[in-house]
Formats: structure tokens, sequence, C-alpha cells
């Protein structure tokens, strides 16, 4: 299956390509605007990659992608929170089927109503939020909550390793919502609340307790329909370094006294300073996933999974779910066709050969029911 990597040469796009490159059914484009970064990744990878030069904002995208012959396009190439489906919509009509690794909430909860038509015409199957979310934490919460009667809470914290690779685009899409109200399922209600703020601690398995802040993602809006929430979905992220933490609190409140309108225009040079602070840190992430409930047998019940990634590998996380995906379809694998979230597609038992591949801790814990938390 020829596969164009959209961004293929960036900070997820080269993790795709290097994990792909190898696979006898996969025919690698290494695709974006510069084509001699993507030659020479191309050319660093072997197995028959090619850099090719394609922008994304043309509007000949859609024939550039037939001329390629493209039969799966993956898209890296973020922030998603400003991005209409243009590039989906190129793909439908150029007859590939489309993944990419969106976290921008209005992107991927409106995706499906969006594109459903155009590639269920097509005969293509999309998939959007094939990234830590909703894939790998719809993943985890199915298998946490299997026969359950009742979900009432789900907190999910990620916790990345100061100095694991940021990237621009990863911090333009955290800053794109820092400071502005999000809409939060929270004691049974829809509350409105401060992004990158409510800052709470959390504990972590094999991390130090850390203070997260709210994100807006799209787990917010999809998980309080799709597994029937009572009380409450939240979902932090944990930065390792306080003072960093802390820090985008602050933005985060002069945004919301509209002191500072647009956080995001600081998103390159708060990349280039970030390696600042790595001596107060390390190169240990990682993520948790609580629930709690009524399991099979009616008792009250409370899960934890967890993951740690030592030695920067943090940043593979988020490419898993796109590689498994990728490799389903150049199988020709049974997919469903149309466009849709990615949830319900992975089990969590397929993202653990990724896991090991990277050395990455994994346990579920039971712990002790906390009413009102």
């Amino acid at each position: 299956m020829k596969t164009l990597v959209l961004g293929g040469y960036g900070n997820f796009g080269a993790r795709i390509c290097r994990a792909l490159a190898g696979d006898a059914s996969i025919q690698l484009l290494v695709g974006g605007r510069d084509v001699q970064r993507a030659r020479a990744l191309a050319g660093e990878l072997g197995h028959g990659a090619q850099g090719v030069a394609i922008d994304h904002t043309a509007a000949n995208f859609a024939q550039s992608l037939r001329a390629l012959g493209v039969e799966l396009l993956i898209h890296t190439a973020g922030p998603f929170q400003q991005q209409d489906y243009a590039v989906a919509q190129a793909a439908a009509e150029a007859g590939a089927h489309y993944l990419d690794l969106a976290d921008g909430r209005r992107f991927v909860c409106d995706f499906s109503t969006a594109l459903q038509a155009r590639f269920q015409a097509a005969g293509r199957t999309a998939v959007s939020g094939a990234s830590t979310v909703p894939a790998l934490s719809s993943a985890v919460v199915e298998h946490l909550c299997q026969g359950w009667q009742r979900i009432d809470t789900i907190d999910i914290c990620i916790a990345p390793a100061q100095t694991a690779p940021r990237g621009k685009a990863t911090l333009a899409g955290v800053l794109s919502y820092c400071g502005e109200p999000i809409s939060v399922w929270s004691g049974g209600q829809w509350r409105s609340m401060r992004g990158w703020g409510q800052l709470t601690p959390v504990r972590f398995a094999r991390l130090s307790p850390r203070l997260g802040a709210l994100c807006d993602i799209p787990d917010l809006e999809l998980f309080p329909a799709r597994y029937g929430v009572a009380q409450r979905v939240m979902f932090r992220a944990a930065l390792e370094v306080g003072l960093a933490q802390r820090a985008f609190a602050v933005l985060a409140a002069l945004r919301s006294w509209r002191l500072m309108p647009q956080p995001a225009v600081l998103a390159g040079l708060l990349n280039r300073t970030a390696t600042l602070l790595d001596f107060m840190g390390t190169a240990l992430g990682g993520m948790v996933v609580r629930v709690q409930g009524l399991n099979g047998a009616g008792q009250a019940a409370r899960r934890a999974w967890h993951i740690a990634a030592d030695n920067d590998h943090g940043p593979e996380i988020p490419c898993m779910a796109a590689i498994l995906l990728a490799r389903r379809l150049a199988r020709a694998e049974p997919m469903p066709v149309g466009a849709m979230p990615c949830m319900g597609l992975l089990k969590l038992e397929e993202f653990g050969s990724e896991f090991v591949r990277w050395g990455m801790v994994t346990e579920i814990v039971a712990e002790g029911v906390a009413y009102g938390a």
C-alpha cells in the first residue's frame, strides 16, 4: 500500500515513518514542503522509502495525491485546533484511506459528521484522533471497565518527560485553548472551566506526583456519551517541572483576563527556551487513566492503568495507533468504511508490542474507592 506520511520529517511524522519503513506491505512516501528534509529522511530509512515535495494547502493537493498513487494518507502536520478538513477531503477525492493524529476537540468530534458521506462514497476508511487521545485512552477505558454496570468517573493525565522533544506544533495546540473556557462534564452536568487551570495533584505508579492542569481534548466530549459517564470526565496534563506548569497557569490567567489575547504566538519561543529547564527534569514520562463505577457484580470499584516511558521515548506513544491502523489497512484487514473518531478500533492488547519495543512499563492497579474525588 503506497502510504504518504504528511509532515513525515516532523516530530511525530518521522517516528511513524521509521516504524513503517521496513514493513513489506507498505511503500513509504515521506512528504512535506521541504523536499530536502523529506529525501534526507527517506535515504536514512532505506527500504525503498521516497521523499516527495507536497503542499497540503495547495489547490491541486488532491490531484497531487492521485498522481503519486497514494492509497493511504497519514496526516501528522498539526496543530489541528485551527485546521479545516481540506486534507481529509482531498484524500477522499483521491480515493485514499486517511488517518490523522489530531487532538483538537472540534476537529475530532465533528469529523464524522463532516466527512462520513464523502468516504462512504469513496469506499474508504477515515480515522481522526489515531493518537494518544482518543485511540489509546478509549482502549484503556474499555479494558478497565469491561463488564461494568456503570462508569461514574474517568480521570486521565499525561505527564511528559521534561527532556523529551516537544515540537512547536504541540505547544501551539496547547496554547490555543490556554485560558479559554472549556466545557467539561463534571458533577453530572456540563460546566465551564478555564483551560490549563484547575491545578490538581496527580499520583502516578512510577513517577513522582505532579500538578495536572485541565486540557481541551476530544475525550471530554466523546466519552460522556460513549460510556454513559454519570459524574465526571477530566483530562489533565502534568509537566515535570513545576515552574513550567505554573508559567502556563499564569498565561491561562492572563488570557482569561484578556491581557494576552493569543498565547499561541509564543509557541516558537517556548519551544526554543524550554530546554533551559531540562536540568530540573528527567527523561521519564508517563500517563495514568483512572476509572470509578460499579463492576459487573454491582460493587463499587476503582481501577487505574499506568504507563511509564523512560529515555525520552514518550513521544512514541502518540504515534502508535496510526502505526497499528496503517499496518492493518496495508494487510487489507477488515475496517469500517466511512469517517469516524478513533474509538473502538483498537484493543489495549494491540498496543502491547509497541510498549515492549520502547521498553515502556504498564500496570493496572485496583485502588480504594474515592467518593466525591
